[in-house]
């Protein structure tokens, strides 16, 4: 008998991330192989003491090398991407009801940083990852000095990044820049005719506008006069007072 499946959404469902993902998964081994906790007092300095909070360093570097390890240059499909992927939710300590950040939030978070600044930082953290043993298999060049994986890709699975990090981060450094030249709010190109984007009056015509604007702008005062002059009067409700009759 041939089956069918239907899905229906449950309103209330008991659901845990780490249940889903299998404990051999290449994010999960990650999230407990690597410590960013330095994270924090690198880039302590490039926030203020006051505010709105920002996004936490390391989900914001956790991030960026998602989108090193999966090829991934435009923030807005990183985030696209991520939010399908149980296993990279897990590795960002994000849980499948929450919201990811906004793509504008990690462009923006990046601009925070200098530029040489965010390389070393982002290098030191895929230096991290190589070191464990988590991701290459084949040789990476960090700092100009080679460095092997010490892991086998018999017993583990490896990352191996489809372009090398330094042009991972150029693509990344040309967009970053693209994205501070470019203005919060781009003007809609005016599509009409040249004829149409002007207004041209005679001078009586501009004359009767000056006119009724004047006209308009005195029955505006007299009315506000008017109501001001006016004095509210509010109902009074006299209440009957019972009387006694005495016999």
């Amino acid at each position: 008998m041939q089956g069918k499946k239907t899905y229906q959404e449950k309103l209330f469902n008991h659901f845990r991330l780490s249940d889903r993902v299998p404990e051999a998964n290449f994010y999960r081994r990650l999230h407990t192989a690597i410590d960013l906790n330095f994270l924090y007092k690198t880039t302590q300095n490039f926030y203020g003491s006051s505010g709105q909070k920002s996004i936490d360093p390391i989900v914001f570097f956790k991030f960026c090398l998602v989108g090193y390890l999966e090829n991934i240059t435009s923030d807005r499909k990183l985030i696209a991407h991520c939010s399908m992927r149980l296993d990279i939710l897990y590795f960002l300590g994000y849980d499948i009801d929450e919201e990811l950040p906004w793509h504008s939030t990690i462009s923006r978070t990046r601009q925070l940083f200098p530029e040489a600044i965010f390389e070393s930082v982002f290098t030191k953290v895929f230096e991290l990852c190589v070191s464990v043993g988590m991701v290459a298999g084949y040789t990476q060049t960090i700092d100009s000095a080679p460095v092997k994986a010490n892991a086998s890709m018999d017993t583990l699975e490896l990352k191996v990044p489809e372009e090398d990090l330094e042009n991972h981060l150029r693509q990344v450094r040309n967009i970053s820049n693209r994205d501070k030249n470019k203005p919060l709010r781009q003007s809609k190109e005016n599509k009409a005719d040249k004829d149409q984007q002007t207004l041209s009056a005679s001078n009586n015509e501009l004359q009767a506008v000056i006119r009724n604007g004047q006209r308009i702008k005195m029955l505006v005062q007299e009315q506000v006069l008017k109501a001001v002059a006016t004095p509210v009067i509010k109902p009074i409700t006299v209440q009957p007072i019972p009387m006694r009759v005495l016999v």
